[in-house]
């Protein structure tokens, strides 16, 4: 028998709990009572929420629910619930969907969730449709189901509707006004957005909080600010929207100074919080303050930190130059993913450890992970460097032929690098016609910095033709030909070069360094 506590609720964490409870419901006959149902429906339905969702769970949790043979609009609108808040919410779709096929009646509980999970995949034609169901059904006065659909075309609908529709609400509803003013600022137009928040005669946090975003969002930091200090009261989330948009605007030591103001008034950070710091010190190559932060990650997480926090913890070590210490968090990520060895292999490759990073992706290789685009660009670098031409162009094909993956521009240059350390020059060129890259500079700069290590000046000039033709104010270009005639000794070359230079108007950039001071 299954006995609950009033007031209390079953927390099913794992795929194992629900089946326990599920097995105990029916070998105790409770799994024609109505009220038992509600209760495992109601718990199932929040397993499919949070951190703890797994595929497994939600599909066991949506096979469970496909089997009561007559599921009340209760249980229907539970399980839409917590499908519009999983990872997955076209879930919530489908059951609405089959709620509708099965004549069953949606109310003013059902439209919000569906909606919901409309916003969260940008389904307009799906969203609209909704709308108009809603309308048809008499709740398009009901609040709840407004402010939704309010909040539908604010996001990803039709801002002109959204408007018709705060037009149509209580100017005191403050979700109206911030859904509204949100919806402004989230499409750039962050005049309209202010004056709304300015007439807004009621403001609670969320509305400072989705005006300081819309800022920070758009890098409009001096004003983010201004407004994040004017605030009343704030939150988590007003720190982590100016602290994100200082790193998004490469402002990565005021997001780092303002993350030691939050900790000085008392404020706790949070997991957002924590990855827009490991981005800001990745940026930098600040180790010292990537240690701190990650101290602080574990301290917060007694230990277990979530998959995506570990990559990024990965992600800056690796950045930083610390390949030992982001091997060392990488080997204790449980569930590592794509990402996961991502970081390592291109942290590996990129400072010069080909062997490890190679080992590194043939153990993947043979794991369930499936490699992308980003690993195969970690792949080709290490090739690179290690001078394995043979191996990187087997791997070049493979990409293709076994993963399906396009090789793009990126990968095109790996190989490209590749060729040209190795003094395959001609193979370089070669390559760069028959992929048809032509037009991209970046592959054209990267064959004439191998052809000056090299001194071909012939297919220097080739490379610098086409350079000059895609982009003439690169005053590197220019320098890096010249360079070339003269370490050849051929100095009227390097001369008719630099009168070239003069004649189109091209002036080099003065040089500049940068030094940071440690009070």
């Amino acid at each position: 028998m299954i006995r609950k506590k009033k007031g209390s609720t079953i927390t099913i964490t794992n795929i194992g709990t629900l089946k326990q409870i599920h097995a105990l419901m029916i070998v105790n006959g409770f799994n024609s009572n109505v009220g038992f149902l509600r209760q495992l429906i109601f718990n199932a339905a929040m397993s499919m929420v949070g951190p703890s969702a797994t595929t497994a769970l939600t599909n066991y949790a949506l096979q469970m629910f496909a089997q009561i043979p007559q599921p009340d609009t209760f249980m229907w609108n539970t399980f839409i619930r917590g499908s519009s808040q999983s990872p997955n919410p076209m879930h919530a779709i489908s059951l609405y969907t089959q709620m509708d096929h099965l004549s069953v009646k949606p109310d003013n509980f059902t439209f919000p969730f569906v909606l919901k999970a409309c916003t969260n995949l940008f389904w307009v034609r799906t969203g609209s449709a909704v709308h108009a169901r809603v309308l048809r059904s008499g709740f398009g006065s009901n609040v709840f189901v407004r402010n939704t659909l309010l909040v539908f075309h604010a996001k990803c609908g039709d801002l002109k509707v959204a408007t018709e529709l705060f037009d149509d609400s209580d100017k005191g509803d403050v979700v109206a006004w911030s859904a509204l003013i949100a919806g402004y600022a989230r499409r750039g137009e962050l005049g309209v957005a202010r004056k709304m928040f300015d007439e807004m005669p009621n403001k609670d946090l969320v509305s400072w909080n989705v005006m300081i975003t819309g800022y920070a969002k758009h890098g409009e930091m001096g004003s983010a600010r201004e407004l994040f200090d004017e605030a009343p009261t704030r939150d988590v989330v007003s720190w982590n929207a100016v602290i994100a948009g200082y790193v998004s605007c490469g402002l990565n030591r005021q997001a780092l100074e303002l993350f030691d103001e939050m900790c000085n008034v008392g404020e706790f950070p949070d997991e957002v919080t924590m990855l827009s710091l490991l981005s800001a010190c990745a940026d930098l190559g600040d180790l010292g303050n990537g240690e701190k932060v990650h101290a602080k990650i574990v301290e917060m997480s007694k230990g277990k930190l979530s998959t995506l926090l570990a990559n990024a913890v990965v992600d800056m070590y690796a950045k930083c130059g610390s390949i030992k210490k982001a091997l060392g968090v990488f080997w204790l990520i449980r569930d590592k993913d794509v990402a996961s060895w991502n970081s390592v292999i291109g942290g590996l490759a990129f400072h010069g450890h080909a062997e490890e990073s190679l080992g590194l992706f043939r153990e993947m290789q043979r794991t369930k992970v499936c490699p992308n685009e980003i690993t195969f660009v970690g792949v080709l670098v290490a090739c690179s460097h290690a001078g394995k031409v043979d191996e990187g162009n087997h791997y070049f094909h493979l990409m293709r032929s076994k993963y399906k993956i396009e090789p793009n521009v990126r990968h095109c240059g790996c190989v490209v690098d590749m060729l040209g350390r190795a003094g395959l020059l001609k193979e370089a060129f070669d390559f760069i016609a028959s992929k048809k890259i032509e037009h991209d500079a970046f592959v054209w700069k990267i064959l004439l910095g191998a052809c000056k290590i090299h001194g071909n000046v012939e297919l220097a000039k080739q490379s610098i033709e086409q350079l000059l033709r895609m982009r003439k104010g690169q005053s590197g270009d220019y320098v890096l030909l010249s360079s070339l005639y003269a370490s050849q000794g051929e100095w009227d070359g390097a001369e008719r070069v630099r009168k070239l230079m003069e004649d189109s108007g091209v002036t080099k950039n003065r040089g500049s360094s940068v030094v940071e001071a440690y009070s």
